[in-house]
């Protein structure tokens, strides 16, 4: 891997500055892409884009920039759009600072912008090794988040539509999905579900495969056989849905034949079970009956202590006597067949033997 220093000027980084109006900003004479294609908006207020011009007036050291180095003699920012965007954006009369724009100061103010220096970082090297450097740099600012230290090492056609379908605000993902993913398109969540969702947690390895992939209309496809298979077998969409693994679920259960119906009655009844403590689980649950999925309601402290001395410390199954400690609450009827966290559906059995049924 190889690291250089560019030392470059404002006027040099804002050469054929342009911005397409859907995402795409480009400068430095066309070379840099400042912010592929609907990565990430501009997300600078007011007050953080002011200070960036009033501290280049004033001379003012700016935090180092990081660049990737396409190696086909074009550049992609790493850390530091918004500083980026918010200097090309003035010097381009977008927004005025103290009242005055670009063009309404006096030459001398101009040229101490223009020539003011910047320290950028390049980086070139692999894939991997680009992606370890981006993480250990990645610790200052409005940090990026995993998947867009991604974007920055697979940058190409693949990544670029896939970015359409899922990192926009209001992008067609988040039209159909926002009810079931959680996060925010634009700081890639959206893409990094679904990534992690075909590619059974293996997101580097498929971004590497597809990154020179005309489109990613593969991608699209499985994200909507992904919500078209939870919206027809969980038919009542409730708010304990966003955030399930869904693409997990959908690899493994998206062919087996399941009665909706069945499914709604059920999932009703574990929504208005008051043991059941993990809502979300209950859609992980109904599929795999793994009751590790629910969080079941644990006997209170309080409970455990009337029980263990209703028995007076003795062991209702091999009648031995223990100290508290040593034994635990269960279960009477099971909570699958119907049984209830309660004093009454509550018995005090040493670990052993709790052990011993838990296992039959």
């Amino acid at each position: 891997m190889k690291i250089e220093l560019l030392d470059l000027t404002v006027r040099e980084l804002v050469e054929d500055y342009s911005d397409d109006g859907e995402g795409g900003v480009t400068g430095y004479g066309g070379k840099l892409d400042i912010r592929p294609p609907f990565q990430r908006e501009f997300i600078y207020k007011d007050k953080e884009r002011n200070a960036v011009i009033d501290s280049i007036l004033k001379g003012f050291p700016l935090n180092v920039m990081y660049w990737s180095d396409r190696e086909n003699g074009e550049y992609e920012i790493i850390d530091g759009q918004q500083r980026t965007i918010s200097i090309a954006q003035y010097v381009d009369g977008d927004f005025s600072f103290n009242n005055q724009y670009f063009h309404n100061l006096p030459s001398d103010k101009q040229e101490l912008i223009l020539d003011y220096k910047l320290m950028v970082y390049v980086c070139s090297g692999t894939d991997s090794e680009k992606l370890e450097w981006f993480k250990t740099i990645n610790i200052a600012g409005k940090k990026l988040t995993n998947q867009e230290l991604r974007n920055a090492v697979y940058a190409g056609t693949w990544l670029s539509d896939a970015k359409r379908y899922f990192s926009r605000t209001g992008c067609v993902a988040y039209k159909i999905g926002n009810a079931y993913v959680n996060g925010s398109p634009i700081r890639q969540d959206y893409l990094e579900t679904v990534i992690k969702w075909v590619s059974r947690d293996s997101i580097e390895d498929y971004m590497g495969k597809h990154q020179h992939d005309e489109d990613a209309s593969p991608l699209w496809e499985y994200f909507q056989s992904v919500i078209d298979w939870v919206e027809s077998t969980f038919t009542n969409t409730r708010p304990a849905m966003k955030g399930v693994d869904w693409g997990s679920l959908y690899n493994a259960f998206g062919d087996t034949d399941l009665n909706a119906d069945e499914i709604e009655e059920e999932t009703a009844c574990l929504v208005f079970d008051d043991d059941v403590e993990r809502k979300a689980g209950i859609y992980e649950y109904i599929l795999t009956r793994e009751e590790k999925h629910l969080n079941i309601r644990a006997f209170s402290p309080s409970m455990k202590q009337k029980v263990y001395e209703k028995q007076s410390g003795i062991c209702v199954r091999c009648d031995d006597e223990f100290i508290i400690k040593e034994m635990e609450a269960d279960h009477i009827t099971p909570w699958s067949e119907g049984g209830k966290t309660n004093e009454d559906n509550c018995q005090m059995l040493c670990k052993r033997c709790n052990r011993e049924k838990s296992a039959r």
